[in-house]
């Protein structure tokens, strides 16, 4: 569901004063999508800058005829020189976790001091009511960018359905998908669909101060996932469903440390409580088409 304030969503944008648009993070999966998006919608090269910190990934990039601009959200000055008067930012969030609100402060400290048109930002799905372990580094952003008093759209995305990739892989070989998420329900949808909706926004006008929910159209269970796993392989796959306590302690026993292994067995918690299951229509009705079915957005994470 949307929430705005302004004029009606979806009019063109002017061409007056256009100003280019910079994608922060646009050498990663998101990014580099939501530039071929922008592109794929009629916006001139000339008229994107793509920023982010891998060189190889820019030169890419730089290879479509975009701007690019080397940005380390960390070294506010490679900020700045990205940004100038007028431009629209958007901000994909960061995946240090231990940093990332500092250092989405210090994008944001440097899209007020160029004075930028307006900021959009990649947040969490409900991100001011979910229990999401990942939730309070976006709440902290949103409260920070609203302070900042630039014009902004929140962009609170879901689950990607990506994210199961290497549960896929493992599925492939063991028939299990083994999880703690009990009868949870995830509304995910692709990268790709996440991209249009971005692209959507960034090219139209009438969101500013405007909050999207972004998640698929249809939410799914863990035993539904397993069946969707099934057709993608070709091969039976059954969903175990463990405790938290036992989805620890059979990740570690998998390899992964203590730390990471909690970490996934708590999003399989958030998960269990329904914590992913909003499915508003925000993100069909921005990218103007249904969101990717479960198992097609699988398909080519099988290889």
């Amino acid at each position: 569901m949307a929430t705005a304030e302004g004029a009606p969503i979806g009019c063109p944008a002017t061409k007056e004063k256009r100003m280019s648009i910079v994608i922060a993070g646009a050498t990663g999966q998101l990014g580099r999508l939501v530039v071929e998006e922008l592109l794929s919608r009629g916006v001139p090269a000339a008229q994107i800058v793509a920023a982010g910190r891998s060189a190889v990934q820019l030169a890419e990039l730089a290879g479509h005829g975009v701007k690019t601009a080397a940005m380390d959200y960390n070294d506010p000055a490679s900020v700045d020189s990205a940004l100038t008067e007028g431009d629209t930012l958007l901000l994909i969030s960061g995946n240090d976790i231990q940093s990332r609100a500092a250092q989405h402060e210090n994008v944001i400290d440097a899209a007020a001091r160029a004075k930028v048109a307006r900021i959009l930002y990649t947040s969490v799905l409900a991100a001011d009511t979910t229990p999401v372990i990942l939730a309070p580094d976006h709440v902290k952003t949103e409260e920070y960018i609203r302070a900042s008093g630039l014009p902004f759209t929140f962009l609170r995305n879901g689950w990607y359905t990506e994210n199961y990739a290497d549960a896929l892989l493992a599925a492939r070989e063991t028939g299990t998908l083994l999880g703690s998420a009990g009868d949870g329900r995830v509304a995910s949808a692709t990268r790709a669909d996440y991209a249009a909706a971005i692209a959507a926004v960034l090219t139209t006008t009438g969101h500013d101060n405007s909050t999207y929910e972004l998640s698929g159209d249809h939410a799914w269970t863990y035993e539904e996932l397993a069946l969707a796993f099934s057709t993608v392989l070709g091969r039976p796959v059954t969903y175990r469903s463990v405790s938290a306590a036992e989805h620890v302690s059979t990740l570690e026993a998998a390899g992964l440390d203590p730390a990471t292994a909690g970490f996934l067995a708590a999003l399989d918690g958030n998960i269990r409580e329904d914590a992913l299951a909003l499915a508003t229509g925000d993100l069909a009705r921005l990218a103007g088409r249904p969101t990717t079915p479960l198992v097609d957005g699988l398909r080519p994470l099988a290889g």
